[in-house]
């Protein structure tokens, strides 16, 4: 499995990848450098050498755009999506961490940009129906359980989450009140003004094997 990235090599990774389907051709060393804020060419060449320690590039000093990148389908009409081992951090600034593999999907299933998928690990989410195995497509969301922006509609399958921790939740409406019910089986928890969760994902597809052959993940470079 490649080595894990930091929060702005990732970034650089996900640009370069960006600006290779678009134009066919990678970013300059000071293209990346100003897509980042960053005004040294050599420590734009530093984060380069380190994603090609970690397996993500291969380099070609000499040259300015002189840069493969690693095990990534650069189909204009695909998008990379990440894969976690379970519900990644909540805070984005950790999204990182985690990263078991990574899928190449049509832009028209992968949804709104920012998409990744969840394994299921063991029974963690057996208490909504999950099973070890299935691949749950995670949609970012950035809403609030409050009146100004409401939550899912009843059904819906989300992430929220509360300090460090995150729960995926079936949400369920009766009478008008929100109500939602943890992935992990603990007693429902119903929605109201002082409820202190943070909405960060909503599930918009599963995938599951139903050939009875475990799903086995192999990680790619991005």
């Amino acid at each position: 499995m490649p080595a894990v990235l930091n929060d702005l090599e990732q970034r650089i990774l996900d640009y370069m990848v960006r600006y290779l389907r678009t134009r066919t051709y990678q970013p300059s060393i000071r293209e990346i450098g100003e897509e980042f804020g960053i005004k040294s060419t050599k420590t734009v060449s530093e984060h380069l050498k380190a994603l090609a320690r970690k397996g993500y590039l291969e380099r070609d000093p000499s040259r300015s755009r002189g840069v493969r990148i690693l095990g990534v389908d650069l189909n204009p009409d695909t998008v990379s999506v990440p894969c976690y081992a379970g519900l990644p951090h909540p805070d984005a600034r950790r999204r990182t961490d985690g990263i078991e593999a990574t899928f190449s999907l049509d832009r028209r299933i992968a949804g709104s940009r920012g998409c990744y998928f969840v394994r299921a690990r063991g029974t963690e989410f057996s208490a909504l129906g999950m099973e070890e195995g299935d691949l749950l497509l995670v949609e970012p969301a950035n809403s609030l359980p409050d009146p100004a922006t409401p939550l899912p509609a009843g059904g819906a399958l989300i992430i929220a989450a509360d300090g460090d921790g995150a729960q995926l939740y079936r949400l369920s409406r009766k009478d008008g009140i929100p109500t939602l019910f943890p992935a992990d089986g603990s007693g429902p928890l119903k929605v109201d003004p002082s409820t202190r969760l943070r909405v960060t994902g909503r599930v918009v597809a599963i995938h599951r094997r139903l050939d009875g052959v475990p799903l086995t993940l192999s990680a790619t470079a991005h």
